[in-house]
């Protein structure tokens, strides 16, 4: 691997992280939450929901995450508003997890991960989240592009959506879990790359049941807030593996707009109270 001037992804990360605490806060502009400021869902409104949201968050929080169907959905204008989104919160020192949650194979999956983690694309990201359904091995492409771009990849491992526990919960023919195949495959990118180039995604919603004790990379954890985690759970569900934990929260903080007074407030005191509890 070779760095590149935006330095090394776990570089980067510790930094962020140190100065501005493990918190990851969501931009999730669904029709229900622009309603609820008084937006239009149109994609003027979205453009005011985000850009409310760069002022607010981006002097607070280490890394933001875009959800990225909730500006896809708008079409090209939907992009553009993430593109400017993106490139603001990174203008202001903010690391950017493209919530896009892509996976194919061959040369697409190698369009998708140029279009999230090269610099030369307009949707350019710190991190992007990633499917490894189609088989880890996949994902290659990403791996390539992350670890050219001193970039970085979450990989959904045990998601906080009851759909996936059949799934992630069956065993392969080695005895553990898909998901903890999951874990075990990142956890091998990362020694072949020497940086933490693949982190997780694991819900911060129930008991996981995976062995993250010695994995080498970021885990991200949604689910805080609305969706009934609380930072007072964190502790026990990630015992051993909360240095480059990022508990992500989107709605219970949203729902404070769209005054940015009360957007930045709720996100300082969500980030305090990671790390109080993580402490």
């Amino acid at each position: 691997m070779t760095d590149t001037a935006t330095g090394r992804w776990r570089t980067r990360l510790e930094a962020a992280v140190t100065a501005r605490g493990r918190l990851c806060v969501g931009i999730d502009p669904h029709a229900g939450l622009l309603a609820s400021w008084g937006l239009e869902d149109t994609a003027a409104g979205l453009a005011e929901f985000a850009e409310a949201c760069v002022t607010a968050f981006a002097d607070e929080v280490a890394v933001v995450k875009p959800q990225v169907a909730f500006f896809e959905r708008f079409g090209s204008a939907g992009y553009a508003v993430l593109e400017r989104t993106i490139a603001a919160l990174r203008s202001a020192g903010v690391l950017v997890i493209a919530d896009a949650k892509r996976g194919d194979i061959g040369s697409t999956s190698d369009a998708y991960a140029a279009a999230w983690l090269d610099p030369a694309s307009p949707l350019a990201s710190d991190a992007v989240t990633v499917s490894p359904y189609l088989g880890p091995g996949a994902l290659e492409p990403f791996v390539r592009h992350a670890s050219a771009h001193g970039a970085g990849l979450f990989v959904l491992a045990r998601t906080s959506n009851p759909e996936g526990e059949g799934v992630q919960t069956a065993h392969t023919a080695s005895g553990a879990t898909v998901a903890q195949h999951v874990v075990a495959s990142a956890d091998a990118v990362n020694r072949e790359a020497g940086d933490a180039v693949a982190g997780l995604v694991v819900g911060a919603t129930r008991g996981h049941g995976l062995d993250l004790r010695e994995f080498s990379g970021p885990i991200l954890a949604p689910g805080l807030g609305a969706q009934g985690a609380a930072a007072a759970d964190l502790p026990s569900l990630f015992d051993g593996a909360s240095k480059l934990l990022l508990p992500n929260s989107s709605r219970d903080i949203a729902r404070h707009g769209p005054d940015v007074t009360a957007l930045r407030d709720a996100a300082r005191r969500v980030r305090d109270e990671v790390e109080r509890a993580l402490a």
